[in-house]
């Protein structure tokens, strides 16, 4: 991006170049919501089941019910199944898009999932995951199937460890800006957001007022032939 500028009255004219950006799509696809629900209301209420057993230890220890307070009920694989062919073909290509877009020459690579799972925070709050990225992966995706303005979010960090190493304080935190150290982005069922796998990411406590459920995978580039080793 450029922007030209003068500093202060009579001062030279500078043209400011920003390189090094890191890239985020999001698009909406709210039609994609109501069959993926159907689908995933079964994985869900699978994991729910295993989560279960770990609740009644937890009160056990505690001697407490706190249901499924801070819990995320994930389910196991999902981009193997038939019933998931449409929507795995669908975020496969969206993410072979972004890494051609982002200047990447896939040619001699195939783009292969590694995992894709459904996740929904407990109903008694406090669902949230801290800061993380997904080892050996060149895409993540999320997908957003229920969620509102009163529910957890995604956020993305800065992933230059430079910048982080080297920053200063923010003059203004309510403006995005080459200072900005993290974004993030409040989703509405059929959100789609798709990051480079080296992104940060993480999901802020979720008050528990409305349901929060995603889909959430990751992708590996793969080479098409690999050389022999010694």
């Amino acid at each position: 991006m450029k922007h030209t500028f003068t500093t202060t009255k009579d001062k030279p004219v500078f043209t400011g170049w920003e390189y090094f950006s890191t890239p985020i799509w999001n698009g909406e696809f709210p039609d994609r919501v109501p069959l993926l629900n159907k689908i995933c209301d079964k994985h869900i209420q699978a994991a729910k089941k295993i989560n279960d057993k770990v609740i009644k230890e937890r009160n056990k220890i505690l001697k407490k019910n706190l249901k499924d307070f801070g819990m995320s009920h994930h389910s196991g694989s999902l981009f193997h199944l038939p019933e998931m062919r449409d929507f795995a073909q669908f975020a496969g290509s969206s993410s072979w898009e972004f890494l051609n877009w982002c200047g990447w020459d896939l040619k001699n690579y195939s783009l292969n999932f590694t995992e894709m799972w459904v996740q929904e925070f407990g109903k008694a709050g406090a669902g949230h995951h801290t800061p993380h990225t997904h080892p050996d992966q060149h895409v993540s995706g999320f997908f957003f199937l229920k969620c509102s303005s009163k529910t957890s979010y995604p956020v993305f960090h800065d992933p230059r460890p430079g910048a982080i190493m080297k920053g200063l304080p923010q003059k203004d935190q309510t403006k995005i800006t080459c200072a900005t150290s993290n974004i993030h982005f409040t989703p509405k069922p059929g959100t789609m957001v798709i990051i480079p796998g080296y992104v940060p990411h993480e999901y802020p406590v979720d008050m528990g007022v409305h349901p929060f459920r995603f889909i959430h995978w990751n992708l590996q580039c793969v080479p098409k032939k690999v050389g022999e080793t010694v």
